[in-house]
């Protein structure tokens, strides 16, 4: 299924934790090796929002919500390729889908 395309991506969500260093689950450093820095938030931002146009699988449902995984690569700034899991959450309450974060894909690397 495709994702709504006014699906919401926080762009702090990018740029205060997918973007720096994190003493737990830092995402930073695997996508610098596609050249993605604080400099390119916006590209990443992009990059994020095309996958909208993927097809999206539900994974989970809790109180919160609906969880859906997109499986794709990302081309960065660089040119170098990234295989990722993007987590998104159609919320129960409110109905708006929203990016929730991005995950090395290691079953594709």
């Amino acid at each position: 299924m495709k994702l709504p395309a006014n699906t919401v991506i926080v762009r702090e969500k990018v740029t205060r934790y997918l973007l720096v260093p994190q003493a737990r689950g830092d995402k930073s450093g695997f996508l610098e090796r596609a050249g993605y820095t604080q400099g390119d938030a916006d590209q990443l931002l992009l990059d994020l929002r095309l996958q909208l146009m993927l097809d999206a699988g539900p994974t989970k449902t809790d109180k919160f919500g609906q969880y859906y995984e997109i499986r794709a690569y990302l081309t960065g700034p660089n040119r170098a390729t990234l295989a990722v899991r993007t987590i998104w959450m159609t919320e129960h309450l409110s109905g708006v889908t929203k990016f929730v974060t991005l995950l090395p894909d290691k079953r594709r690397t």
